[in-house]
């Protein structure tokens, strides 16, 4: 009898155990998933910086929720003064520097600020998600959350969530080495039960600008050539499709998206214009890619592929936008039977 109630006694430890390592291992997670609701549905003013290297840029970002539609202000406090409003699905971004306004169509979901992933089920396949510890950030208690990647394709971040809130008060995004890209952290941060419309007005006086529109739709495709990546980095694959008019391009240009649930790579395919033309002709197959180049966590890689410009620009590291920038190809679409 003894022996038993020993016996019984350990299984019952091995479950409590296990029990607990499930919940260790999901915790982590569930800090991601009010993050990525705290985001999505509240209403936040906040003030933060962003590093990127040496270079440091001050903005504010005013995020609204109302019976589901979205409205984002974020506006550069120093430096070019640019400001980005969206409403719903139409991005508005002033470029005083650039004495332009640009209005672009972009998905309801994913919010302004920017540098901060968004987690799903598939997330533990490519990245392994930890709790790193408890840290006191700006008076608030925070949980630091790890996310690192299992291969070089992709990057980690580092993410300070309020435990009260659920908001990030501070992300790093991460190279393989674990070394901080880039660096975002708020230095103050407000969550109103209302927001009203004035704050979604542009400060920045738009007098002698030029508008631009990017046109985007399936009407606009005008080459019977369909693009796609014939190999990709594991556990990316195409999540969007679309062509649009882009600013200096007189013809469609086509873009997709690659993804691997986290990271995102945006793939661009243009008509060369005469003077690329003459440049392919004059330089040798091997001096036909033009090269890969990388701003910060930004990384970017175009070639020549069939008489089109292919540009693959992501934040993530500069061999995963090669790899999808040279497996885009074109395929002519099937063409159906004729009726009889």
């Amino acid at each position: 009898m003894r022996y038993r109630l020993h016996s019984d006694r350990l299984v019952w430890v091995a479950l409590a155990l296990t029990i607990a390592a499930k919940a260790a291992a999901q915790e982590p997670r569930e800090w991601l998933e009010r993050m990525n609701e705290a985001l999505t549905t509240r209403n936040y003013d906040g003030v933060f910086q962003h590093w990127q290297g040496r270079r440091v840029e001050t903005l504010r970002i005013i995020h609204r929720v109302v019976d589901g539609k979205v409205t984002e202000r974020l506006v550069s406090l120093d430096g070019s003064g640019r400001e980005f409003i969206r409403t719903g699905t139409e991005l508005v971004c002033y470029l005083p520097d650039k004495k332009t306004v640009l209005v672009e169509r972009r998905p309801q979901e994913g919010p302004l600020l920017g540098n901060l992933p968004s987690f799903d089920q598939n997330t533990t396949e490519f990245y392994d998600i930890s709790e790193l510890r408890r840290e006191r950030l700006n008076r608030r208690a925070t949980r630091v959350i790890a996310v690192t990647p299992k291969d070089e394709f992709r990057y980690g971040y580092r993410l300070w969530i309020d435990e009260a809130t659920g908001m990030p008060l501070k992300t790093q995004l991460c190279d393989s080495r674990g070394r901080a890209i880039e660096t975002l952290v708020f230095a103050s941060l407000t969550l109103p039960s209302a927001i009203p419309d004035s704050m979604f007005e542009p400060e920045v006086s738009t007098e002698g600008f030029r508008w631009l529109r990017n046109e985007t739709g399936k009407d606009l495709i005008s080459t019977p050539m369909l693009w796609s990546a014939l190999k990709l980095p594991p556990g990316f694959r195409m999540s969007a499709r679309s062509s649009q008019m882009m600013p200096g391009s007189s013809d469609p240009v086509e873009h997709l998206v690659f993804t691997d649930g986290l990271a995102s790579v945006s793939v661009f395919v243009e008509r060369r214009s005469s003077e690329e033309k003459q440049d392919a002709q004059a330089s040798s197959p091997q001096q036909r890619v033009i090269g890969a180049l990388r701003v910060g966590a930004s990384s970017a890689f175009s070639t020549f592929v069939d008489g089109h410009k292919v540009t693959a620009v992501g934040e993530v590291p500069p061999r995963t936008v090669q790899f999808i920038a040279n497996s885009v190809k074109a395929e002519a679409p099937a063409i159906a039977p004729p009726r009889r």
